[in-house]
């Protein structure tokens, strides 16, 4: 699928003479410029216009390059969903179906802030084995992510993937979700489940004092040290949930184990302990898969990171209309792009970046950009 295939369905509500660029035009140039080390619109509109003899090779560009001003209007009014669900689609096309753990977590796009409004909040569903942002929903702060994490659930297909979410993301409402969408679930459990949180900590503390007598119990421990530092993990599964009391149990769908990950840090003299408690679904077979998948929900956190420091995303004051969530978007595509990059994995993604700015060939590779007839 082509760039322009990926935005066939993107209508354009533009009437009259405000239709002087084309906006599947648009949209590709955006994403190009992203890609080459662009933050905003003004860095949008300088790049395209020092590019367009390059941009002529695969757009018309009847009218030439748009303003900035013509860009933030465009992407301000641009309907986000329909957007979001190209770039679903378009990462798709590129990495196929999605397999191992989906890790869902939000952030929220500081510098989308405006005013007295709340600042943007993005949940994203991150593949970690492919590195790429599957999809993301926005939502007005951080107090609405319960609600984002539901909209985004209902447009995956997650059969063979293991979601994992941290405690806000620990409800039966959820759970039934991805269970329906042929996912299974490695949920974090804390004090916004109270009961269940409460059950499962008893659980263990009393499992442990009798050294999991006749408990059905899988252990493994991890011990990494690099820099000074020593690690331990250790990682308890019980696939019995019969202790539970029933009503609580039967809330959770498809529920078939709990787990807990200890992580024991060392550096020098000073040792920190720290414990979390998991709910499982029955899909999850062995305490690898329940480790791998506890461990794996950092990537989504990385991510995040790398939007933060590579592409300076809290820095970007895009903030009108549906500017902002659009723009994310555009800079998880970017992302996934560079991440799928085979030419140059050894370089860092800023480094990757900043060469797809100063070769032509490369950001054609990362994209699969092709000449227009």
């Amino acid at each position: 699928m082509t760039l322009m295939e990926a935005f066939a369905q993107v209508k354009d509500h533009r009437r009259g003479p405000a239709v002087r660029y084309d906006l599947k035009e648009m949209i590709v140039m955006t994403i190009c410029a992203v890609l080459c080390d662009c933050d905003d619109w003004v860095d949008v509109a300088d790049w395209c216009e020092e590019e367009e003899g390059w941009l002529k090779t695969f757009l018309v560009l009847a009218k030439g390059t748009p303003s900035h001003d013509t860009f933030g209007e465009v992407f301000r009014i641009l309907d986000a969903k329909v957007f979001e669900n190209c770039f679903r689609q378009w990462i798709a096309s590129l990495v196929g179906v999605a397999k191992g753990v989906v890790a869902f977590d939000g952030k929220t796009v500081r510098g989308s802030k405006d005013g007295p409004n709340t600042a943007l909040h993005m949940v994203s569903a991150y593949a970690t084995a492919l590195g790429v942002s599957l999809g993301q929903e926005g939502s007005a702060g951080k107090g609405n992510e319960l609600a984002a994490i539901k909209a985004l659930l209902d447009t995956l297909v997650l059969k063979g993937c293991i979601v994992t979410l941290d405690a806000l993301g620990c409800q039966t409402e959820v759970a039934e979700k991805i269970v329906a969408q042929g996912g299974d679930y490695v949920l974090a459990v804390k004090d916004n489940q109270k009961n269940l949180s409460e059950a499962v900590v008893e659980f263990f503390a009393t499992a442990e004092a009798f050294d999991f007598r006749n408990i059905d119990v899988q252990k493994r421990v991890w011990v990494d040290k690099d820099h000074g530092r020593l690690e331990t993990r250790r990682a308890v599964w019980v696939a019995d949930v019969s202790w539970m009391d029933r009503p609580m149990r039967e809330a959770w769908k498809k529920l078939g184990a709990v787990g807990m990950i200890e992580s024991e840090q060392q550096i020098k003299d000073k040792i920190s302990v720290e414990r979390r408690y998991f709910i499982v679904s029955s899909g999850v077979k062995t305490v690898e898969q329940f480790a791998h998948a506890a461990r794996a929900h950092w990537g989504v956190e990385a991510m995040h990171w790398v939007l933060d420091v590579t592409f300076r995303e809290d820095h970007c004051r895009v903030r009108k209309g549906h500017a902002a969530r659009n723009l994310s978007a555009i800079r998880k595509f970017a992302l996934s792009a560079l991440r799928n990059d085979t030419l140059h994995p050894d370089r860092s993604l800023r480094r990757r970046r900043k060469l797809a700015d100063r070769r032509p060939d490369y950001r054609v590779s990362l994209l699969g950009l092709t000449p227009r007839q």
